[in-house]
């Protein structure tokens, strides 16, 4: 009876969630999200997973450690610096695509390079810059696994965290998953950091969910990457609808 009160009560264990979890195996924010849960597990003592959609309440992100780069463009030279502001809009993009995943790029908000291993990465330092980020960050957790670890070693931050969240085991995308971006909300951007909640459609097997990862970013050498002085700078969540999303699809 205990085991299956747990399993009532952890949103990732619930048959409506599986399906869920396997859409977003292969994504850079699963691997985080289970090196935490092992770390609870080992505790024998986790609280509740958080709930995402408390954070849209929350007026700022959680203030990181100093970067040393308070401000600045891109790493890349992209011009633009905004300290301030949201985005309530879906922004104009150009969906490219990695294998069957769609990805938005934008000539102003990025990505502005690609590295050797294949991953998109330079975004602009603006709301919009940390948007595309997000964005960018969702779909490159479904490249190669070895593409997937080259980033992680690239936009982890300097952190407490850094070295637990290199060594999480990401799993590779079943072949028949589907997953596009559905949507975004901004919840929080002061220049120095910011926290975007991603909207996701996924399938697998027939079967379709809709998830959200909401993401904590902070500006660091000259590009958006995540924060690795909180233990999760990613959180992931099935939701029932897309409601309160600003709508921001492919084509």
């Amino acid at each position: 009876m205990a085991e299956d009160d747990d399993t009532q009560q952890n949103p990732f264990t619930r048959p409506g969630f599986i399906v869920g979890a396997v859409v977003v195996a292969a994504l850079i924010v699963t691997a985080i999200v289970l090196t935490v849960l092992n770390l609870n597990r080992d505790n024998d003592a986790a609280p509740p997973a958080p709930d995402p959609s408390s954070s849209a309440t929350s007026s700022a992100a959680p203030t990181p450690e100093p970067s040393g780069v308070a401000g600045g463009a891109s790493v890349c030279g992209l011009a633009g610096e905004e300290l301030s502001g949201t985005v309530t809009t879906a922004p104009a993009a150009e969906w490219r695509f990695q294998d069957v995943y769609a990805f938005p790029t934008s000539p102003a908000a990025g990505p502005g390079e690609t590295a050797p291993e294949g991953y998109p990465y330079c975004f602009q330092h603006s709301p919009e810059g940390a948007l595309f980020a997000a964005a960018n960050v969702t779909i490159i957790g479904f490249g190669p696994a070895e593409q997937r670890q080259a980033f992680l070693e690239y936009a982890l931050t300097d952190g407490p965290y850094r070295d637990t969240l290199l060594n999480a085991q990401g799993a590779a995308a079943p072949s028949d998953v589907r997953a596009s971006i559905a949507g975004f909300r901004m919840l929080a951007y002061d220049g120095e950091s910011a926290r975007v909640d991603i909207a996701f459609r996924g399938s697998s097997n027939g079967q379709s969910v809709n998830g959200s990862a909401v993401l904590e970013l902070v500006w660091a050498d000259g590009d958006w990457k995540l924060d690795a002085s909180n233990p999760e700078p990613a959180r992931l969540a099935e939701l029932p609808d897309l409601s309160g999303y600003v709508s921001w699809t492919e084509g």
